[in-house]
């Protein structure tokens, strides 16, 4: 497993366990249990996913000793500012059934809870997890889904910048200027939905690629983020999914195919605009 090393010299595993969309309770516990068997070390959720529960379960169930797994969880929607932030990563906590995070993430920054006063309520939030992480109990912190006008608002007020943004990344779907705008910040980018929510499986150019290397064409669209130097973060709840998602570190992608999967359209929709959002 490769890691890439934050801006506060932690380090984190490339590719996570995606949990989001995996119905909570016997299927998520699972799923988390299969991908840790599998040699995953690191697992995404969020308390919006409304499975932190059943997460923590898989955990306990896997018997991987809780340090050596890098584990990620965000603040719900509605739980912005200060206090009610505070609260909301207890509730966080509890569910896991953990006493740290090692990423604590705000999943959105204009959420419609709080949108008539998004930058004062993302202030109290970041003054919130800056607390957590000064006392230990999150060993990193970070953003989700910002653009750069979300961060440049976040950052008039921050004592810590954010060490990670997670936002949607996958072949067709680059973001190019708000990577370059968090790369020159010091913030490591994750690339969530790397596979396009399951398009770029059918993809022809993705399968000619796949061809050449006897891979699949998820295997593929990992690899191609990973040589991007981003953390991917792909989701499945079948057991040889789980660890075919995980090998794609015996083979490199050519500079060829790398222009060839950069030159991709996005086929499956654009980014969402977290301003628009209805939740």
């Amino acid at each position: 497993m490769q890691k890439i090393t934050m801006s506060n010299g932690v380090q984190i595993p490339q590719i996570g366990f995606g949990t989001w969309q995996i119905p909570s309770g016997i299927v998520t516990r699972d799923s988390v249990r299969l991908a840790l068997e599998a040699g995953y070390r690191h697992i995404d959720t969020a308390a919006a996913y409304f499975n932190e529960q059943s997460v923590g379960e898989g955990i306990a169930e896997s018997g991987i000793a809780r340090g050596e797994i890098f584990l990620t969880t965000k603040l719900h929607n509605e739980d912005h500012g200060y206090d009610l932030t505070r609260a909301g990563f207890e509730k966080s906590l509890k569910a896991l059934g953990v006493d740290y995070i090692d990423l604590y993430l705000i999943h959105w920054p204009n959420p419609i809870a709080h949108r008539h006063h998004w930058q004062e309520a993302n202030a109290g939030s970041w003054r919130a997890i800056e607390e957590f992480y000064r006392a230990g109990v999150v060993k990193s912190i970070g953003v989700s889904n910002f653009a750069e006008r979300h961060l440049e608002e976040l950052m008039k007020s921050a004592e810590i910048a954010p060490m990670v943004n997670q936002i949607r990344l996958f072949a067709g779907e680059r973001q190019e200027a708000l990577v370059s705008y968090c790369r020159k910040r010091g913030m490591v980018l994750e690339a969530y939905s790397p596979l396009g929510t399951g398009n770029l499986l059918k993809n022809e150019t993705i399968a000619t690629v796949a061809a050449a290397h006897g891979k699949s064409a998820a295997q593929i669209s990992l690899r191609y983020l990973v040589q991007k130097g981003f953390v991917v973060l792909p989701k499945s709840i079948r057991e040889e999914t789980i660890r075919e998602n995980l090998a794609i570190f015996d083979f490199s992608l050519t500079g060829e195919e790398m222009h060839l999967l950069d030159g991709m359209e996005n086929s499956v929709g654009p980014t969402r605009n977290p301003d628009e959002a209805l939740f």
